[in-house]
Protein backbone atom coordinates (compact mmCIF):
# COMPACT_ATOMS: atom_id res chain seq x y z
CA UNK A 1 0.00 0.00 0.00
CA UNK A 2 1.27 3.45 -0.91
CA UNK A 3 2.61 5.52 1.98
CA UNK A 4 1.49 9.08 2.65
CA UNK A 5 3.07 11.53 5.06
CA UNK A 6 1.02 11.88 8.24
CA UNK A 7 2.11 15.54 8.34
CA UNK A 8 0.36 16.48 5.11
CA UNK A 9 -0.78 20.08 4.83
CA UNK A 10 -4.21 20.67 6.42
CA UNK A 11 -7.27 21.14 4.24
CA UNK A 12 -7.17 24.63 2.69
CA UNK A 13 -10.00 25.35 0.29
CA UNK A 14 -13.68 26.13 0.20
CA UNK A 15 -14.68 22.80 1.78
CA UNK A 16 -15.44 23.20 5.47
CA UNK A 17 -13.44 20.82 7.66
CA UNK A 18 -16.53 20.02 9.71
CA UNK A 19 -19.13 17.28 10.12
CA UNK A 20 -21.61 16.72 7.29
CA UNK A 21 -24.95 14.88 7.24
CA UNK A 22 -26.03 12.27 4.66
CA UNK A 23 -29.78 11.82 4.32
CA UNK A 24 -32.57 11.02 1.93
CA UNK A 25 -34.89 13.97 1.23
CA UNK A 26 -37.76 12.24 3.04
CA UNK A 27 -35.95 10.41 5.86
CA UNK A 28 -36.02 13.10 8.53
CA UNK A 29 -39.61 14.24 8.75
CA UNK A 30 -40.90 13.29 5.30
CA UNK A 31 -40.09 16.33 3.12
CA UNK A 32 -37.26 18.71 2.29
CA UNK A 33 -38.97 21.44 4.26
CA UNK A 34 -39.16 19.16 7.29
CA UNK A 35 -35.50 18.21 6.79
CA UNK A 36 -34.50 21.87 7.01
CA UNK A 37 -36.57 22.38 10.14
CA UNK A 38 -35.43 19.16 11.86
CA UNK A 39 -31.75 19.87 11.25
CA UNK A 40 -32.12 23.49 12.30
CA UNK A 41 -33.97 22.51 15.48
CA UNK A 42 -31.76 19.64 16.60
CA UNK A 43 -28.47 19.61 14.68
CA UNK A 44 -27.65 23.15 13.48
CA UNK A 45 -24.31 23.14 15.35
CA UNK A 46 -23.68 19.44 14.70
CA UNK A 47 -23.65 19.26 10.87
CA UNK A 48 -22.09 22.63 10.17
CA UNK A 49 -20.09 21.12 7.30
CA UNK A 50 -23.23 20.73 5.22
CA UNK A 51 -25.72 18.15 3.96
CA UNK A 52 -25.50 15.47 1.31
CA UNK A 53 -29.11 15.05 0.22
CA UNK A 54 -29.51 11.76 -1.64
CA UNK A 55 -31.36 12.09 -4.97
CA UNK A 56 -34.49 14.27 -4.55
CA UNK A 57 -35.35 14.15 -8.26
CA UNK A 58 -38.26 12.41 -10.02
CA UNK A 59 -37.11 8.80 -10.37
CA UNK A 60 -38.41 5.50 -11.70
CA UNK A 61 -36.47 3.25 -9.33
CA UNK A 62 -33.52 2.54 -7.03
CA UNK A 63 -34.78 5.07 -4.47
CA UNK A 64 -33.86 8.08 -6.56
CA UNK A 65 -30.86 6.69 -8.43
CA UNK A 66 -32.81 6.29 -11.71
CA UNK A 67 -33.58 10.00 -12.29
CA UNK A 68 -35.90 11.20 -15.05
CA UNK A 69 -34.27 14.63 -14.97
CA UNK A 70 -32.17 16.83 -12.70
CA UNK A 71 -34.13 19.96 -13.51
CA UNK A 72 -37.07 19.09 -11.23
CA UNK A 73 -37.57 18.00 -7.63
CA UNK A 74 -39.94 15.12 -6.90
CA UNK A 75 -43.11 17.02 -5.83
CA UNK A 76 -43.74 14.76 -2.82
CA UNK A 77 -40.39 15.94 -1.42
CA UNK A 78 -40.85 19.65 -2.15
CA UNK A 79 -39.28 22.02 -4.64
CA UNK A 80 -36.06 23.75 -5.63
CA UNK A 81 -37.12 26.54 -3.29
CA UNK A 82 -36.57 24.07 -0.43
CA UNK A 83 -33.10 23.19 -1.73
CA UNK A 84 -32.21 26.88 -2.03
CA UNK A 85 -33.50 27.45 1.50
CA UNK A 86 -31.36 24.63 2.88
CA UNK A 87 -28.40 25.85 0.82
CA UNK A 88 -28.75 29.29 2.33
CA UNK A 89 -27.75 27.86 5.71
CA UNK A 90 -25.90 24.62 4.98
CA UNK A 91 -23.59 23.65 2.12
CA UNK A 92 -25.60 21.22 -0.02
CA UNK A 93 -24.30 18.20 -1.94
CA UNK A 94 -26.42 16.49 -4.60
CA UNK A 95 -25.78 13.45 -6.77
CA UNK A 96 -25.25 13.40 -10.52
CA UNK A 97 -25.51 9.86 -11.90
CA UNK A 98 -23.08 10.49 -14.73
CA UNK A 99 -23.33 6.90 -16.00
CA UNK A 100 -27.08 6.62 -16.54
CA UNK A 101 -30.53 8.14 -16.63
CA UNK A 102 -34.05 6.72 -16.30
CA UNK A 103 -35.81 4.74 -18.97
CA UNK A 104 -38.79 7.01 -18.18
CA UNK A 105 -36.80 10.20 -18.88
CA UNK A 106 -38.11 12.37 -21.74
CA UNK A 107 -34.82 11.73 -23.55
CA UNK A 108 -35.09 7.95 -23.65
CA UNK A 109 -38.84 8.00 -24.14
CA UNK A 110 -38.28 10.00 -27.33
CA UNK A 111 -35.71 7.41 -28.42
CA UNK A 112 -38.20 4.61 -27.75
CA UNK A 113 -40.69 6.41 -29.97
CA UNK A 114 -38.43 7.52 -32.82
CA UNK A 115 -35.36 5.30 -32.59
CA UNK A 116 -32.29 6.54 -34.49
CA UNK A 117 -34.37 9.49 -35.78
CA UNK A 118 -34.70 10.84 -32.24
CA UNK A 119 -32.79 14.04 -31.51
CA UNK A 120 -31.61 12.30 -28.33
CA UNK A 121 -30.44 9.04 -29.94
CA UNK A 122 -26.77 9.86 -29.56
CA UNK A 123 -27.15 10.14 -25.77
CA UNK A 124 -27.33 6.36 -25.53
CA UNK A 125 -25.01 3.46 -26.34
CA UNK A 126 -26.45 1.25 -29.02
CA UNK A 127 -24.57 -1.93 -29.79
CA UNK A 128 -23.08 -0.73 -33.08
CA UNK A 129 -21.17 2.08 -31.36
CA UNK A 130 -18.69 -0.46 -30.02
CA UNK A 131 -19.36 -3.52 -32.18
CA UNK A 132 -20.22 -2.30 -35.72
CA UNK A 133 -20.31 -5.86 -37.04
CA UNK A 134 -22.55 -7.34 -34.33
CA UNK A 135 -22.50 -8.23 -30.63
CA UNK A 136 -19.67 -8.70 -28.12
CA UNK A 137 -18.25 -12.16 -27.66
CA UNK A 138 -19.04 -14.09 -24.52
CA UNK A 139 -15.40 -13.67 -23.45
CA UNK A 140 -15.71 -9.88 -23.77
CA UNK A 141 -18.87 -9.86 -21.63
CA UNK A 142 -17.26 -12.04 -18.97
CA UNK A 143 -14.37 -9.59 -18.66
CA UNK A 144 -16.77 -6.76 -17.79
CA UNK A 145 -17.42 -5.73 -14.20
CA UNK A 146 -21.07 -6.76 -14.40
CA UNK A 147 -23.80 -5.47 -12.08
CA UNK A 148 -26.52 -7.62 -13.68
CA UNK A 149 -26.70 -10.79 -15.82
CA UNK A 150 -26.13 -8.94 -19.11
CA UNK A 151 -24.82 -5.39 -19.60
CA UNK A 152 -27.44 -4.68 -22.30
CA UNK A 153 -31.22 -4.45 -22.55
CA UNK A 154 -33.45 -4.78 -25.62
CA UNK A 155 -36.16 -2.23 -26.44
CA UNK A 156 -38.70 -2.10 -29.26
CA UNK A 157 -38.90 1.18 -31.18
CA UNK A 158 -42.51 2.31 -31.50
CA UNK A 159 -42.28 3.94 -34.94
CA UNK A 160 -40.41 1.16 -36.71
CA UNK A 161 -40.86 -2.01 -34.67
CA UNK A 162 -37.08 -2.43 -34.70
CA UNK A 163 -35.38 -3.91 -31.61
CA UNK A 164 -32.46 -1.90 -30.26
CA UNK A 165 -29.94 -3.23 -27.75
CA UNK A 166 -28.74 -0.47 -25.42
CA UNK A 167 -26.03 -0.53 -22.75
CA UNK A 168 -27.55 -0.79 -19.25
CA UNK A 169 -24.94 -1.35 -16.53
CA UNK A 170 -27.44 -1.24 -13.66
CA UNK A 171 -31.03 -2.29 -13.06
CA UNK A 172 -32.84 -5.17 -11.39
CA UNK A 173 -35.52 -5.29 -14.06
CA UNK A 174 -35.24 -6.58 -17.62
CA UNK A 175 -35.25 -4.43 -19.63
CA UNK A 176 -33.52 -2.06 -17.24
CA UNK A 177 -34.86 1.21 -15.84
CA UNK A 178 -31.34 2.72 -15.84
CA UNK A 179 -29.99 3.59 -19.30
CA UNK A 180 -26.28 4.28 -19.74
CA UNK A 181 -25.25 7.63 -21.22
CA UNK A 182 -22.58 7.83 -23.90
CA UNK A 183 -20.32 10.38 -22.23
CA UNK A 184 -18.17 10.55 -25.38
CA UNK A 185 -21.11 12.20 -27.16
CA UNK A 186 -21.18 16.02 -27.37
CA UNK A 187 -24.93 15.82 -26.75
CA UNK A 188 -24.41 13.87 -23.52
CA UNK A 189 -21.75 16.26 -22.32
CA UNK A 190 -23.94 19.25 -23.08
CA UNK A 191 -26.76 17.62 -21.10
CA UNK A 192 -24.51 16.87 -18.11
CA UNK A 193 -23.15 20.42 -18.19
CA UNK A 194 -26.70 21.80 -18.21
CA UNK A 195 -27.49 19.75 -15.10
CA UNK A 196 -24.37 20.97 -13.29
CA UNK A 197 -25.16 24.56 -14.26
CA UNK A 198 -28.67 24.18 -12.89
CA UNK A 199 -27.31 22.81 -9.61
CA UNK A 200 -25.11 25.84 -9.13
CA UNK A 201 -28.04 28.16 -9.85
CA UNK A 202 -29.99 26.41 -7.08
CA UNK A 203 -27.44 27.06 -4.32
CA UNK A 204 -25.76 23.65 -4.54
CA UNK A 205 -22.06 23.58 -3.53
CA UNK A 206 -20.97 19.93 -3.92
CA UNK A 207 -21.76 17.31 -6.53
CA UNK A 208 -21.14 13.62 -5.97
CA UNK A 209 -20.39 11.91 -9.28
CA UNK A 210 -22.19 8.62 -8.72
CA UNK A 211 -21.12 5.46 -10.59
CA UNK A 212 -18.42 7.39 -12.43
CA UNK A 213 -16.19 4.32 -12.76
CA UNK A 214 -18.59 2.82 -15.30
CA UNK A 215 -18.63 5.68 -17.82
CA UNK A 216 -15.40 4.57 -19.54
CA UNK A 217 -16.01 1.58 -21.79
CA UNK A 218 -13.80 -0.30 -24.24
CA UNK A 219 -14.34 -3.76 -25.77
CA UNK A 220 -12.08 -6.39 -24.28
CA UNK A 221 -11.74 -4.64 -20.90
CA UNK A 222 -13.60 -4.63 -17.58
CA UNK A 223 -15.43 -1.50 -18.81
CA UNK A 224 -14.74 -0.07 -15.38
CA UNK A 225 -12.38 2.88 -14.83
CA UNK A 226 -10.73 2.25 -18.18
CA UNK A 227 -7.69 4.43 -18.78
CA UNK A 228 -7.04 6.78 -20.51
CA UNK A 229 -10.74 7.22 -21.33
CA UNK A 230 -11.72 7.85 -17.70
CA UNK A 231 -8.92 10.41 -17.31
CA UNK A 232 -10.17 12.40 -20.27
CA UNK A 233 -13.72 12.46 -18.89
CA UNK A 234 -12.51 13.44 -15.41
CA UNK A 235 -10.50 16.31 -16.92
CA UNK A 236 -13.57 17.50 -18.80
CA UNK A 237 -16.01 17.32 -15.88
CA UNK A 238 -13.57 18.91 -13.43
CA UNK A 239 -13.09 21.76 -15.89
CA UNK A 240 -16.85 22.33 -16.02
CA UNK A 241 -17.09 22.23 -12.22
CA UNK A 242 -14.22 24.67 -11.81
CA UNK A 243 -15.91 27.18 -14.12
CA UNK A 244 -19.11 26.85 -12.12
CA UNK A 245 -17.47 26.96 -8.69
CA UNK A 246 -18.61 23.45 -7.73
CA UNK A 247 -16.68 20.91 -5.65
CA UNK A 248 -16.75 17.35 -7.02
CA UNK A 249 -16.65 14.05 -5.13
CA UNK A 250 -16.21 11.02 -7.45
CA UNK A 251 -17.85 7.86 -6.10
CA UNK A 252 -15.75 4.79 -6.98
CA UNK A 253 -15.86 1.37 -5.33
CA UNK A 254 -12.69 -0.30 -6.49
CA UNK A 255 -9.15 -1.27 -5.50
CA UNK A 256 -7.72 1.39 -3.22
CA UNK A 257 -5.04 2.24 -5.81
CA UNK A 258 -7.73 3.69 -8.09
CA UNK A 259 -8.97 5.93 -5.28
CA UNK A 260 -5.41 7.08 -4.67
CA UNK A 261 -5.00 7.93 -8.37
CA UNK A 262 -7.99 10.24 -8.04
CA UNK A 263 -6.44 11.86 -4.98
CA UNK A 264 -3.17 12.39 -6.86
CA UNK A 265 -5.15 14.22 -9.56
CA UNK A 266 -6.51 16.63 -6.94
CA UNK A 267 -9.95 15.08 -6.47
CA UNK A 268 -11.65 14.54 -3.17
CA UNK A 269 -12.18 10.83 -2.62
CA UNK A 270 -14.25 8.64 -0.32
CA UNK A 271 -12.56 6.67 2.41
CA UNK A 272 -14.43 3.43 1.78
CA UNK A 273 -11.75 1.50 3.69
CA UNK A 274 -12.17 3.18 7.08
CA UNK A 275 -15.64 1.73 7.91
CA UNK A 276 -14.32 -1.83 7.85
CA UNK A 277 -11.04 -0.98 9.60
CA UNK A 278 -12.83 0.66 12.53
CA UNK A 279 -15.38 -2.15 12.73
CA UNK A 280 -12.71 -4.86 12.65
CA UNK A 281 -10.65 -3.12 15.34
CA UNK A 282 -13.63 -2.88 17.71
CA UNK A 283 -14.86 -6.43 17.04
CA UNK A 284 -11.44 -8.14 17.25
CA UNK A 285 -9.87 -5.83 19.89
CA UNK A 286 -6.79 -5.42 17.70
CA UNK A 287 -5.38 -2.06 16.58
CA UNK A 288 -2.47 -2.99 14.29
CA UNK A 289 -4.27 -2.91 10.94
CA UNK A 290 -6.22 0.27 11.72
CA UNK A 291 -3.14 2.12 12.97
CA UNK A 292 -1.07 1.08 9.95
CA UNK A 293 -3.85 2.29 7.67
CA UNK A 294 -4.19 5.64 9.44
CA UNK A 295 -0.45 6.24 9.00
CA UNK A 296 -0.52 5.64 5.25
CA UNK A 297 -3.81 6.95 3.84
CA UNK A 298 -4.06 10.30 2.02
CA UNK A 299 -5.80 13.03 3.98
CA UNK A 300 -7.93 14.60 1.22
CA UNK A 301 -10.89 12.30 1.77
CA UNK A 302 -14.48 12.29 2.94
CA UNK A 303 -14.76 9.82 5.80
CA UNK A 304 -17.82 7.76 6.65
CA UNK A 305 -18.83 4.71 8.66
CA UNK A 306 -22.29 4.08 7.23
CA UNK A 307 -24.33 5.09 4.21
CA UNK A 308 -27.44 4.18 2.19
CA UNK A 309 -25.76 1.06 0.79
CA UNK A 310 -23.45 -0.90 3.09
CA UNK A 311 -19.97 -1.39 4.53
CA UNK A 312 -17.62 -1.90 1.54
CA UNK A 313 -15.75 -5.21 1.37
CA UNK A 314 -14.82 -6.43 -2.15
CA UNK A 315 -13.19 -4.83 -4.17
CA UNK A 316 -12.40 -1.97 -1.75
CA UNK A 317 -10.39 -4.16 0.65
CA UNK A 318 -8.57 -6.21 -1.98
CA UNK A 319 -4.85 -6.57 -1.09
CA UNK A 320 -5.46 -4.83 2.26
CA UNK A 321 -7.25 -7.44 4.36
CA UNK A 322 -7.02 -11.24 3.89
CA UNK A 323 -10.35 -12.91 3.15
CA UNK A 324 -9.95 -15.21 6.17
CA UNK A 325 -10.03 -12.11 8.43
CA UNK A 326 -12.87 -10.47 6.52
CA UNK A 327 -15.00 -13.61 6.94
CA UNK A 328 -14.74 -13.40 10.74
CA UNK A 329 -16.09 -9.84 10.76
CA UNK A 330 -18.81 -10.65 8.22
CA UNK A 331 -19.94 -13.66 10.28
CA UNK A 332 -20.30 -11.53 13.42
CA UNK A 333 -22.36 -8.98 11.50
CA UNK A 334 -24.61 -11.72 10.10
CA UNK A 335 -25.19 -12.95 13.64
CA UNK A 336 -26.29 -9.41 14.51
CA UNK A 337 -28.86 -9.25 11.72
CA UNK A 338 -26.92 -8.01 8.70
CA UNK A 339 -27.55 -9.08 5.12
CA UNK A 340 -25.08 -8.99 2.24
CA UNK A 341 -24.78 -7.70 -1.30
CA UNK A 342 -22.65 -9.85 -3.60
CA UNK A 343 -20.21 -9.35 -6.46
CA UNK A 344 -21.95 -10.61 -9.59
CA UNK A 345 -19.01 -11.10 -11.96
CA UNK A 346 -16.93 -14.21 -11.10
CA UNK A 347 -13.77 -12.65 -12.55
CA UNK A 348 -14.08 -9.63 -10.26
CA UNK A 349 -14.49 -11.41 -6.94
CA UNK A 350 -11.88 -11.44 -4.21
CA UNK A 351 -9.34 -13.98 -3.06
CA UNK A 352 -10.61 -17.53 -3.48
CA UNK A 353 -13.73 -16.27 -5.26
CA UNK A 354 -15.01 -14.42 -2.18
CA UNK A 355 -18.08 -12.49 -3.34
CA UNK A 356 -19.22 -10.23 -0.47
CA UNK A 357 -19.50 -6.71 -1.88
CA UNK A 358 -21.03 -4.93 1.12
CA UNK A 359 -22.34 -5.67 4.62
CA UNK A 360 -25.82 -4.17 4.96
CA UNK A 361 -26.69 -3.31 8.55
CA UNK A 362 -26.89 -0.26 10.79
CA UNK A 363 -23.47 0.51 12.25
CA UNK A 364 -24.96 0.73 15.73
CA UNK A 365 -26.44 -2.77 15.34
CA UNK A 366 -23.15 -4.17 14.02
CA UNK A 367 -21.61 -3.04 17.30
CA UNK A 368 -24.41 -4.84 19.16
CA UNK A 369 -26.07 -1.55 20.21
CA UNK A 370 -23.15 -0.97 22.58
CA UNK A 371 -23.15 2.76 23.32
CA UNK A 372 -19.49 2.87 24.35
CA UNK A 373 -18.25 0.99 21.29
CA UNK A 374 -20.42 3.11 19.00
CA UNK A 375 -19.16 6.37 20.49
CA UNK A 376 -15.61 5.05 20.09
CA UNK A 377 -16.28 4.28 16.43
CA UNK A 378 -17.42 7.85 15.81
CA UNK A 379 -14.48 9.25 17.77
CA UNK A 380 -12.10 7.24 15.58
CA UNK A 381 -13.87 8.55 12.48
CA UNK A 382 -13.82 12.17 13.66
CA UNK A 383 -10.11 11.99 14.57
CA UNK A 384 -9.24 10.52 11.15
CA UNK A 385 -8.08 13.28 8.75
CA UNK A 386 -10.71 14.29 6.20
CA UNK A 387 -14.27 15.61 6.07
CA UNK A 388 -16.46 13.44 8.33
CA UNK A 389 -19.90 12.50 7.01
CA UNK A 390 -22.53 10.95 9.27
CA UNK A 391 -25.47 9.06 7.79
CA UNK A 392 -28.80 10.06 9.31
CA UNK A 393 -29.47 6.58 10.77
CA UNK A 394 -26.05 6.68 12.41
CA UNK A 395 -26.63 10.20 13.73
CA UNK A 396 -29.70 8.89 15.56
CA UNK A 397 -27.99 5.61 16.61
CA UNK A 398 -30.67 3.75 14.68
CA UNK A 399 -30.93 -0.02 14.71
CA UNK A 400 -31.71 -2.51 11.94
CA UNK A 401 -35.08 -2.01 10.25
CA UNK A 402 -35.97 -5.63 9.45
CA UNK A 403 -39.53 -4.75 8.43
CA UNK A 404 -38.33 -2.43 5.66
CA UNK A 405 -35.72 -4.95 4.51
CA UNK A 406 -38.43 -7.58 4.20
CA UNK A 407 -40.85 -5.23 2.47
CA UNK A 408 -38.45 -3.55 0.03
CA UNK A 409 -34.90 -4.91 -0.32
CA UNK A 410 -31.87 -5.83 1.78
CA UNK A 411 -30.41 -2.32 1.77
CA UNK A 412 -33.57 -0.96 3.39
CA UNK A 413 -32.37 -2.47 6.67
CA UNK A 414 -30.46 0.80 7.12
CA UNK A 415 -32.87 3.20 5.43
CA UNK A 416 -35.53 3.79 8.05
CA UNK A 417 -37.60 6.95 7.59
CA UNK A 418 -37.89 8.76 10.92
CA UNK A 419 -41.01 10.67 11.94
CA UNK A 420 -40.71 13.86 13.96
CA UNK A 421 -41.67 11.89 17.09
CA UNK A 422 -39.02 9.25 16.44
CA UNK A 423 -36.41 11.94 15.88
CA UNK A 424 -37.21 13.66 19.16
CA UNK A 425 -37.03 10.34 21.02
CA UNK A 426 -33.69 9.45 19.38
CA UNK A 427 -32.16 12.84 20.14
CA UNK A 428 -32.89 12.30 23.84
CA UNK A 429 -30.88 9.05 23.95
CA UNK A 430 -27.61 9.45 25.91
CA UNK A 431 -25.50 7.98 23.10
CA UNK A 432 -26.90 10.52 20.62
CA UNK A 433 -26.34 13.38 23.05
CA UNK A 434 -22.72 12.25 23.46
CA UNK A 435 -22.31 11.93 19.69
CA UNK A 436 -23.61 15.46 19.14
CA UNK A 437 -21.21 16.80 21.77
CA UNK A 438 -18.35 15.01 20.02
CA UNK A 439 -19.40 16.48 16.66
CA UNK A 440 -19.52 20.01 18.10
CA UNK A 441 -16.00 19.51 19.44
CA UNK A 442 -14.82 18.23 16.06
CA UNK A 443 -16.38 21.28 14.36
CA UNK A 444 -14.85 23.92 16.61
CA UNK A 445 -11.59 22.75 18.19
CA UNK A 446 -8.68 24.51 16.40
CA UNK A 447 -6.23 21.58 16.49
CA UNK A 448 -8.26 19.72 13.83
CA UNK A 449 -6.93 22.32 11.36
CA UNK A 450 -3.37 21.34 12.27
CA UNK A 451 -1.13 18.28 12.18
CA UNK A 452 -2.31 14.70 12.75
CA UNK A 453 -0.26 11.83 14.14
CA UNK A 454 -0.72 8.21 15.18
CA UNK A 455 0.97 7.78 18.54
CA UNK A 456 2.63 4.57 19.70
CA UNK A 457 -0.22 2.23 20.59
CA UNK A 458 -0.37 -1.11 22.36
CA UNK A 459 -1.94 -3.98 20.34
CA UNK A 460 -5.33 -3.37 22.01
CA UNK A 461 -5.21 0.43 21.89
CA UNK A 462 -5.45 3.31 19.42
CA UNK A 463 -3.85 6.64 20.28
CA UNK A 464 -4.39 9.59 17.90
CA UNK A 465 -3.34 13.23 18.22
CA UNK A 466 -3.98 16.59 16.58
CA UNK A 467 -1.85 19.69 17.23
CA UNK A 468 -1.90 23.30 16.12
CA UNK A 469 -0.03 26.15 17.80
CA UNK A 470 -0.79 25.90 21.52
CA UNK A 471 -3.78 23.57 21.06
CA UNK A 472 -3.73 19.79 21.11
CA UNK A 473 -6.24 16.98 21.53
CA UNK A 474 -5.84 13.23 21.88
CA UNK A 475 -8.02 10.17 21.47
CA UNK A 476 -7.29 7.02 23.42
CA UNK A 477 -9.42 4.01 22.51
CA UNK A 478 -9.14 0.84 24.60
CA UNK A 479 -10.34 -1.84 22.19
CA UNK A 480 -10.53 -4.45 24.94
CA UNK A 481 -13.37 -2.51 26.57
CA UNK A 482 -14.62 -0.44 23.62
CA UNK A 483 -14.20 2.74 25.67
CA UNK A 484 -12.59 5.94 24.44
CA UNK A 485 -11.31 9.09 26.12
CA UNK A 486 -10.85 12.45 24.42
CA UNK A 487 -8.59 14.97 26.15
CA UNK A 488 -7.75 18.47 24.99
CA UNK A 489 -5.98 21.68 26.01
CA UNK A 490 -8.51 24.40 26.80
CA UNK A 491 -8.29 28.20 26.52
CA UNK A 492 -6.44 28.41 29.84
CA UNK A 493 -3.89 25.82 28.76
CA UNK A 494 -5.30 23.19 31.07
CA UNK A 495 -5.75 19.61 29.89
CA UNK A 496 -9.36 18.52 30.31
CA UNK A 497 -11.53 15.55 29.32
CA UNK A 498 -14.37 15.98 26.85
Amino acid sequence: MATHNSNEHPIKNTVKNKVQLITYPDSLGGTLSALHDVVTEHFSDVVTGGMHILPPFPSSGDRGFAPLTYLDIEPTFGSWEDIRRIGGRYDVMLDLMVNHISRQSPFFQDFLKNGRASEHADLFITMDKYWPSGEPSRDEVEKMFLRRTEPFSSYTIESTGAVEQVWTTFGKQDPSEQIDLDVRSPKARALLESFLTHFREQNVRFVRLDAIGYVAKRPGTSCFFVEPEIDEFLDWVSGVAKRLGLELLPEVHSHYSIQYKLAEHGFWIYDFILPYMVLEALLTHSSARLCDYLKSRPHRQFTMLDCHDGIPIIPDLNDLVPVRDVKKVVDICLERGANLSKIFSPKHRGEGGYDVHQIRCSYYSMLNADDEAYWSARALQFFTPGIPQVYYVGLLAGENDYESAEKFEGRAINRHNFSREEIRAAVDKPVVQRLMKLARFRNTYPAFQGVFSVEHSAPHEVRLKWEKDDRACTLHTDLSTGRSTVRYRDDAGEEVTL
